[in-house]
This record gives structure tokens, sequence and C-alpha cells, in this order.
């Protein structure tokens, strides 16, 4: 839609005690006079029936096509205001960010000026940003597929593509063995999943496998691997080596389920025994044992009654895992029932460091319980040969305090879950000489500048954080799924495939219409770049969360926009400002922050600029508004999409309009970080590093700007976190660019 074309209509509601504290009138007329919008129309309540039938009047007999509602926050009343056939709304919040966090109760009257002051200037934010946003064109391309790849064919992989078949996609599911099933096809039977919770059930994997392999919707490649990945959501483009044969697949996205692997029960501690006795075994090896019936001694052949299994064998350990398996506790559960029902006399042994059963769990393990299984928090301290064969095994109890020894016919050792994704230091981007020796090891073989592997979140497994976006990777339209995301259990196994498929349904669904996918659920907005104006200093390509950026052969960006998720990173991080969005740019805030009147000096009234981010910050400021905290006066809002959108001259803008200073809110960053898109924050605080500098050569304080970590649930804080920020700002000689 060109500016010629945008006709827009700013409509004030009254009601919510707006009314009765704003000088509505003064309102319409910046609107109508200052800003020159065609059409200014109020309203006591604006979201019923009556108000929103006065906007679609409006609509179909005055020509508006662009909505500036001023009313209250744009995270209310989304259903009444956004079901109009407009891409060019913006909300300007005089209630929840405004009246709601200024006392005016007493009658003050400085106290209602500076209220409408606030009010004036949030309208004519809201008026600039909606005069430079422009309607998205929605990225088209003939090519796009909606059939769903799964990489592993275990009990993640076969659920996933189970599910996207019954939807009604097709999916393609590529096993690198020869047979289907993974590591769950190996197992005897499997933990309860059903009431009452304590009944051994039979393994499911053969009927799913039949499932599977008789739906016509599903396309399989055993014996297969992926050779290389390119493309981006919707056009990704899989070359599948088979034997001999390369194949070569369109998809629209991926399923990630390659499940997991043990951790090499030879590198344990010697105190454990694996290797020195044949009588010593991992979870694998037992649960063998028992599929093929054989539940001996491996020293001898003599049956195997007296069973000790060792929890946590190398996990929650600095020297081996750090982390917990979370399934380790029920598998061993499963087992000791195992020896507790084959033999009347049997024994088993259960030693813990923690005992993990969540949920209906928790009846199986009274089941265990009940059955005689002997269950120690304790430590196996050694392991050595039995006086009538077998072994005899010596544990720390750390409830009794005591060392004792058990004389037992075998020693399980429940071995941890480790990642079968190969991942990368999302930080450091893989050196091209690597990419031989990385396409050996590599699930995927991404075709990615920043590297042919998966980024990782911790320990191994790939980047799929569980606050913000669980399923989601780094990688838009990759969807990681069952233990190749975390270790975890069967049932909940079979539950993350089901959601990862839906994901990937979604992914193809929302790139046909040139849609992003989280966080910018429906953005039909892509980046766009004036290549003209490139310097080639690889600062998008390079700081870009998602790997949406590649570059050609002279180093200009290649952006791929399905690959998008519209966080504005790329924006933030251009020195020559030539990244934009139709909805979004750095002209558009730059203006926003331009259109803020200033006070002069005399009157001593400081003004803060606060960019907050709309994820985490901007709800925690609703919060503030509903429990009517108070704030400072001074402070003028400005919602961002991502602090990593954040772009430098918008500093300099706001210092040199008279700004005293500056809050920057960002999620929280770091090991734990909160960031939906990752490294948002991060970056703009490395950023400002170099702001602080800038300030102190213009001899003012590198304290005028500020930047802090904002939890959603931090508005408790946030009040103090402004304020104090605020009489800070407040106790400095005013800004000298006040006078120019």
């Amino acid at each position: 839609m060109t500016m010629e074309a945008k006709k827009i209509g700013c409509y004030i509601c009254t009601g919510c005690g707006i009314g009765e504290a704003l000088n509505v009138a003064a309102l319409e007329k910046i609107a109508t006079k200052e800003q020159k919008l065609p059409v200014t129309r109020t309203h006591p309540f604006l979201c019923g029936a009556e108000g929103l039938q006065m906007i679609r009047d409006d609509m179909a007999n005055e020509g508006v096509n662009a909505l500036l509602i001023a009313a209250c926050s744009h995270r209310v009343k989304t259903d009444e205001f956004e079901r109009f056939n407009t891409p060019l709304l913006d909300r300007v919040d005089l209630r929840d960010k405004s009246l709601w966090v200024q006392d005016i109760s007493s009658g003050n009257k400085e106290a209602k000026e500076d209220l409408q002051m606030m009010a004036s200037d949030y309208l004519r934010m809201g008026s600039v940003k909606l005069k430079k946003m422009n309607a998205p064109d929605p990225f088209q391309d003939d090519g796009f597929s909606r059939d769903v790849l799964v990489v592993g064919g275990g009990i993640a992989g076969l659920t996933a593509a189970k599910e996207v078949a019954a939807t009604g996609y097709r999916a393609i599911l590529v096993e690198k063995s020869a047979e289907l099933g993974g590591m769950v096809g190996r197992m005897h039977k499997v933990s309860p999943t059903m009431p009452p919770y304590r009944v051994l059930e039979e393994n499911p994997v053969p009927g799913l496998v039949a499932t599977v392999e008789g739906e016509s919707r599903i396309k399989i490649y055993k014996n297969a691997t992926i050779q290389s990945t390119k493309g981006a959501p919707g056009l990704f483009d899989v070359e599948i080596k088979n034997g001999d044969t390369v194949h070569t697949e369109r998809v629209g996205s991926i399923i990630l389920t390659t499940g997991y692997n043990l951790y090499e029960a030879s590198k344990l501690d010697a105190r454990l025994g694996y290797g020195s006795s044949p009588d010593v075994v991992t979870s694998l090896e037992f649960e063998e044992m028992a599929k093929a019936g054989q539940l001996v001694r491996k020293s001898d052949g003599k049956p195997a009654k007296r069973v000790m299994f060792s929890l946590c064998a190398g996990q929650r350990d600095a020297n081996h895992l750090e982390y917990c398996s979370a399934a380790c506790c029920t598998y061993s559960l499963k087992q000791a029932l195992y020896v507790l029902e084959q033999f009347q006399d049997g024994a088993a042994f259960m030693l813990f460091q923690e005992m993990r059963t969540p949920g209906q769990m928790e009846e199986f393990y009274r089941r265990v319980q009940e059955e005689g299984g002997v269950i120690i928090k304790g430590d196996v301290e050694q392991v050595s040969k039995g006086a009538s064969g077998g072994l005899s095994v010596q544990i720390h109890d750390k409830l009794l305090r005591g060392k004792e020894s058990v004389d037992v016919d075998l020693l399980v050792l429940a071995t941890g879950m480790i990642s079968t994704v190969d991942t990368q230091d999302p930080n450091k981007p893989s050196p091209v000489g690597q990419v031989a020796e990385e396409t050996a090891k590599s699930v995927l073989n991404l075709e990615y500048r920043q590297g042919r592997s998966m980024p990782e979140l911790k320990w191994g497994f790939p980047d799929s954080h569980f606050i913000c976006f669980p399923y989601e990777t780094r990688r838009t339209g990759i969807y990681a799924a069952g233990p190749a995301r975390r270790p975890m259990g069967i049932a909940e196994t079979v539950t993350d495939a089901t959601g990862a498929a839906l994901k990937a349904i979604q992914v193809v669904e929302a790139v046909a219409k040139g849609a992003a996918v989280h966080p910018r659920s429906g953005d039909l907005s892509y980046p766009s770049f004036r290549r003209e104006g490139c310097t080639q200093c690889k600062r998008c390509t390079e700081e870009c969360p998602f790997g949406a950026i590649n570059e050609d052969e002279k180093g200009n960006p290649l952006f791929n926009p399905t690959r998008c998720r519209r966080c504005g990173t790329c924006m933030g991080a251009c020195p020559q400002k030539i990244i934009s969005f139709a909805n979004y740019s750095v002209d558009m805030i730059g203006s926003m922050i331009k259109e803020v009147e200033v006070p002069p000096a005399d009157d001593e009234k400081p003004r803060i600029l606060v960019f907050a981010c709309v994820n985490d910050a901007i709800p925690a400021l609703d919060m503030v508004g509903q429990k009517r905290s108070a704030l400072s006066t001074y402070i003028r809002i400005v919602p961002l999409r991502c602090m990593g959108s954040m772009n430098l001259v918008w500093i300099a803008d706001a210092m040199s309009s008279g700004f005293d200073g500056i809050l920057l809110m960002g999620c929280r960053h770091g090991d734990d970080y909160q960031c939906h898109n990752v490294r948002g924050s991060a970056l703009a605080e490395i950023r400002l590093s170099k702001v602080s500098e800038t300030l102190n050569r213009l001899q003012l304080e590198s304290s005028r700007v500020k930047m802090v970590e904002v939890n959603i649930m931090d508005a408790d804080q946030l009040p103090t976190i402004i304020n104090e920020f605020a009489e800070q700002i407040g106790s400095m000689d005013l800004n000298p660019y006040k006078e120019f």
C-alpha cells in the first residue's frame, strides 16, 4: 500500500476513565491539526459493538484503511481490534502504561498536566509510526512444499510420521539402519502409560512400525543418511543417500528424531566394576537379556535372581554427565520387576541418588516396593567377586550412614542418555576448513553460513528453549523431538513427537501464506535491504540468531525470507541502516523518538526514553498498570520487537533530541536466557558498550544510558527500577543538547 493510498483513521476511546482523566479534545486536535490525520473520532466504549461498527462504517464509507486505536494496551482486546481487514494498525496505550501508572487522584494540577503530555506524546508517536508503516507484501514462491521430513525411525520418529500422515500431510521418514524401531525397539517391555500405572506393557514399537509401513502417505528410506540440506522452510531441498543412490526430496519442514546414545560404561569410575567382571552390565544389556529370556549371570550362566541396579551411573557427575537423564529411574524400576516377576525368590536392590517418578509413575514405584524391591539411597563403593560366584558389592547407605556388602548375581548400571545430534557453539560459526570433517558426522548437513550443525543449548543437545519456544530450534522449520531434544522417557517422547508434528505442519502452512512462525506468528513482513549501500561488514549474517542470512561470493547478504523470525536483529546490527521491514524500520523508530515534545531546560522536566522488548518487558509493564503502581512521569516507552533490533542511531537520535536518559529493558540472557529471539538482549548489551565511549567523548555521562534484564514476572520490581533511574537522571544536569 503506497503512502498516497493510505488513509488513517484515529479512534480515541474515552472509556475506562480515559475521558475523565485526559483532555480528549486536545488529543483530537493533535491528531487532526498537528498530525493531519484525515479521520479522527472518539467513543466511550470503542471495543463494544457500537464502537467497532463505527470503525467498520468509516472503512466502508470513508475509505479508511489504516487504523490508529488510542485506548488500552495492544495486548488486550486483540479479538476486537485486530479482526479488521487491514495490515496497517497500531495501538496507542492511553490506559495501561499512561493513566494507570500515574497518580492523579489528589487532583494535583501538575500531575494531570504531566499525564496529558504523556498521552499527547504517545499519540504523536503512534501517528508517525502508522505514517511510516507500509503494508507487507508476503513472500511467495511457486515451489513451496507441504511435505514433512522426519529424520530417525525410533519411537519419536515413528510417532511424528504417523501423526503427520493422520492429518493428511505427506511424511518422508529417513532411518540410518536397516530396521525401524530405534532404541525402544530393542526393549523387552515398557513402563506403564495407562491406569492403573502398575503393570508392565508390551512394547508398542512393532505395532507402530506396522502402522507406519502400511500408511500410503509415509515414504520410508532405510539404510539412508542425509547428505545435504539446502534452502529454507517450504523450500528445503534434501539429498538422501540410500546405498549408492542419492534421492532429492523437497520438503516444507523437518523433524529431528534421532533418539539418544548411551554414555559409554567403559568411561565410568573403576569402583563400579564395568569391564572387570562380566556380571556388571548396562541397563541396555540387561534389557536385551530380558528380551531374550536369559536373565542369567554372564560369568557362569546361572539364574540372576539377585540383581542390584545402580541408578545415576555417571550422571549428575561433573566428571561424566552433569545432568540427570530423567527416565533411568523408571527404566530401572521396570527392570526390577523383570526379576521379581520371573523369580519367586528373586531380589532387586535399587541404589539411587534421587528417585524420579513424576506424575502417575509414583504408583509404579509403589508396585515395585510392594513386590519386595529394596530401595536404598546410596553409592557403590567397590565391586569384587562374590564368595559363591556373582558379585559382592560394597555400598554406602546415605540414610543409615553406614557401609555394608550385598551379594548379588548382577550389577546393572543405568548409564545416561547423550545426544545423537551434531551441535556447535552458536557463538562460534565453523571455519570453512572444517566443512569436510563436519559433513562426515552431521545428521542434517545444513548448508547454512553459520555451519552445518545445529546450534547447541547445553550438553550437546540442540537449542530448544523450554520456556520460550519448546520444539523450536534456532533453525526455523527444523524441530527436535524426543531424546534428540533432551533426555526423556517413552511416554513423554510420544507426546513430544506429536507436538513437533503439529509445529512442522504449522510452519508449512504459515510459509505458504508468507507468514512468520513463533514468536511473531502471522507477521507477513520480511527484511529487505538496499544492496548499493552494503559495505559487506557481515554483521547481519553473523548476528542473526536463526541463520536466516547467507552470503554471496562478494559478502553481500542473501536473505532467506522463510527462515526469518522477524525479530529485526539484522536491522539493529546494520551500521548503514539499509535493512528494514515494511512495518518496522530504523526510520520509523527514529521518527517516533523525534516526535516526543521535550520540555525546555527551564521547565526542569527530564525526558527518559524507555526501549522495551514486546516479549517480556511490555507484558511486565502492563502488569504494573493493572496493579496501579506509579511510574515516573518522565518516561516515554517505545516497544521494540526484540532488543536485538535496537540500532545505535536511535541512541544518538534521542540524545540529540534532548532526552536526558535512556533505559533499555531486554530479556534475560546468558546460559539460562529467556530471550524469545535467543541473543537479542545480549547483542544489545554488546552494542551499548560502544555507546558509553561515545557519550564520554561528548562529555555526557555514560550512566545516562542503562540496560536492565526484565523477566515477564518482574512487574513488582519495575516501578523501583524505573523510578530510581528517573531519580538518578533527575539529579544530573539536564541534557545540554536541549538548547539546540
